[in-house]
């Protein structure tokens, strides 16, 4: 069965603080002594492209073993309609993918290799996964697997359900929950807060965000570091690809 292009697009997975170089061993010697002209944005997954955004782009800083910190760079994707795109950019449609290949292993950092064809020629890239621990699911290289089903018609998409208004705080956590990232209670209440300029109580947004899992919206994760976790659910069922 083909793709129903009438059907809206779903976006299927996210990754943030994505390295995007060239292919091969050399590009990535290069770029570990700074010379790969390699880029940082974040990496989306449609049911019909997968779009590397660079645009907007936003810094933060992660602790490595409490020590130091590894900066970080990311574009803010919410929707499919806020995908801040720029000439570092980069999209490709599914139905031109030639070459999908995922990496992992103890010295190599999980990442996903992509070979397609634009204009007649064969281009490829590659795209390295920055952000890892053992804590995490899936990583950048098991986005490979659902690509391949993706080019044959094989997946099976869950539409989600009808999202709550805007103008709900429920509606506003599916909101600053939209980029698919894992986020604990206290983050997503900063986060609606900071964005919507409101004073919240921790109860009532725990309430809020129970109440969306229940509605089959948020997937509840496991309790760490005394904080609850919570994530968009993901169309892709079996095949989830949330980190």
């Amino acid at each position: 069965m083909g793709q129903d292009d009438s059907a809206p697009e779903v976006m299927l997975a996210q990754e943030q603080a994505v390295i995007r170089r060239g292919p091969g061993i050399r590009k990535g010697v290069e770029a570990a002594f700074g010379m790969g002209g390699e880029t940082e944005g974040t990496l989306v997954l449609t049911d019909r492209r997968l779009v590397y955004v660079h645009g907007s782009e936003k810094e933060e800083s992660l602790r490595i073993g409490g020590f130091s910190a590894k900066r970080l760079f990311f574009s803010d994707v919410e929707s499919l309609d806020s995908m801040p795109m720029d000439s570092a950019s980069l999209e490709i449609q599914i139905s031109v993918i030639a070459k999908v290949a995922g990496h992992h292993g103890e010295a190599i950092a999980p990442k996903l290799e992509v070979t397609w064809t634009e204009g007649g020629s064969n281009r490829a890239t590659e795209f390295v996964q920055q952000i890892s621990g053992a804590s995490r699911r899936r990583n950048l290289n098991d986005w490979a697997k659902v690509i391949d089903k993706l080019r044959a018609n094989q997946l099976k998409i869950t539409p989600p359900p009808p999202t709550p208004e805007s103008d709900t705080l429920e509606g506003r956590i599916m909101g600053v929950l939209g980029d698919m990232q894992e986020k604990g209670l206290l983050t997503v209440e900063n986060e609606v807060e900071e964005r919507y300029k409101v004073d919240l109580d921790p109860d009532v947004v725990e309430a809020a965000c129970e109440k969306l899992v229940a509605a089959g919206l948020l997937v509840k994760g496991d309790a760490r570091y005394e904080d609850v976790f919570y994530r968009k659910a993901s169309p892709l069922g079996a095949d989830d690809l949330s980190a």
